[in-house]
């Protein structure tokens, strides 16, 4: 007797299998068709899909797009300076508030896990306060990562060093940083040495904003990359963005990316974002900023998909779907063969889960009870129709539920209703 039975499931690799479920854990993937359950989901004929992962946001400043005014020039500096402006005058409830609400859309969007960077650059520390207690109010069902962020740069902001050491005493995850927001190169590189040296006596996982900019000379990559085979942090750190890479010398690239594969960095694209920020001195051709996925991948580089904004300073847009990040992401790299769309879903789910160092991530036996059954056949059917969550489990409790999206029809001689789901041959 099973808690929870999902029947009949689509599993990412084309397996067709019942999920029998026990408490808070998945007790067998196999043909249960004798078993019973408290409760029974039919999925026969969708996909079943470990849950939605972002490895890359911003929670603290989501959902308060316009405030305190509009990011008139669409600017990445532009949307710094109207967050330092904002986070003067917001209240640590406005916060919590906007915060709460965004992880509600992601719950009923399948996305359970989120690395959200939160700005220490405030002597009050609100933010950070207000995230900690997000974190534990939605714990029970969602999980949430905190990165100590310097957004004004660790040295350039005369604080931020201070204020990032406290906030990993509060409690935060992860060490963040923004060498190239720094005033020199030279201090970018500094700043990261010593946020990799506190990670590495803390014990703690690296995330860091790095070479956000159409500058092909911000080469921040290499030294993040060259602390951590110093500091012994292979597998522990993620370099977010990369977006000067979209510029640089390929000569330089094909020297960079062995290194990066031998350190293993992890790299996080963020493409709705970045490909409305970057290239905006640009006039045609004009940049579109996306890192060289493709190519990580080739050298066996761990490369996931992050949402990085919602209705902020920096972006006007966004519904907390990873399909939609994934949906771009793979247009912008043109990574359209069958083989790279699939791999396209694969980054939001378990390659944002290797990120992350998610325990318990997957459908197998023995692994946590979480997962979204959507309405359709396989990844890139997914991808394609970005389509509704059918249901969202979350360690072993249904959360969320959603009803088909059939359209119906007045049409002489066609169907009374239409779906746009489609297989192939």
């Amino acid at each position: 007797m099973f808690d929870l039975i999902v029947r009949g499931g689509t599993l990412a690799d084309g397996r067709i299998a019942d999920i029998g479920i026990t408490g808070d854990t998945i007790a067998a993937v196999e043909d249960l068709s004798g078993a019973e359950a408290g409760l029974v989901i039919d999925a026969a004929g969708d996909l079943v899909a470990p849950p939605f992962v972002d490895p890359h946001f911003h929670l603290d400043a989501t959902l308060s797009y316009g405030l305190p005014r509009i990011n008139a020039s669409g600017t990445l500096l532009e949307g710094i300076g109207l967050w330092g402006e904002l986070k003067q005058i917001v209240t640590q409830d406005e916060m919590i508030e906007r915060a709460l609400a965004y992880c509600d859309w992601a719950v009923s969007q399948g996305l359970l896990a989120i690395r959200s960077h939160v700005d220490t650059c405030d002597d009050r520390l609100l933010g950070v306060e207000a995230m900690l207690e997000v974190r534990e109010r939605v714990r029970p069902y969602l999980d949430l990562q905190l990165v100590a962020f310097p957004q004004d740069g660790l040295y350039r902001d005369p604080t931020a060093r201070d204020n990032t050491i406290r906030a990993l005493d509060m409690g935060l995850d992860v060490v963040g940083g923004i060498p190239h927001f720094e005033r020199t190169m030279a201090d970018g590189a500094a700043s990261l040495r010593e946020l990799c040296e506190i990670a590495a006596a803390r014990g703690l996982m690296v995330d860091i904003h790095c070479d956000e900019s159409d500058d092909p000379l911000s080469r921040h990559i290499e030294t993040l990359v060259f602390e951590t085979q110093r500091l012994g942090l292979q597998g522990r750190v993620a370099g977010s963005h990369l977006t000067s890479m979209h510029s640089m010398d390929n000569y330089y690239v094909s020297k960079l990316l062995p290194l990066m594969a031998e350190a293993q960095v992890a790299a996080i694209s963020n493409p709705l974002i970045n490909i409305v920020l970057q290239g905006r001195h640009d006039t045609y051709p004009k940049r579109r900023g996306l890192t060289r996925v493709r190519e990580m991948q080739a050298h066996g580089i761990t490369v996931g998909w992050g949402q990085d904004c919602v209705l902020d300073p920096w972006y006007s847009l966004g519904t907390a779907d990873m399909l939609d990040v994934a949906f771009m992401g793979m247009h912008v790299a043109q990574m359209t063969s069958p083989e790279e769309m699939a791999r396209s879903f694969d980054m939001v789910t378990t390659q944002n889960a290797r990120i992350m160092g998610l325990d318990g991530y997957g459908i197998a036996p023995g692994k946590t009870a979480s997962l979204v059954v959507l309405d359709a056949g396989n990844p890139i059917e997914a991808l394609r129709l970005r389509p509704a969550r059918l249901a969202v489990v979350s360690k072993g409790k249904v959360v969320s539920r959603m009803p088909r999206e059939d359209a119906g029809l007045s049409l002489p001689g066609r169907p009374d209703t239409v779906r746009r789901r489609h297989t192939l041959g």
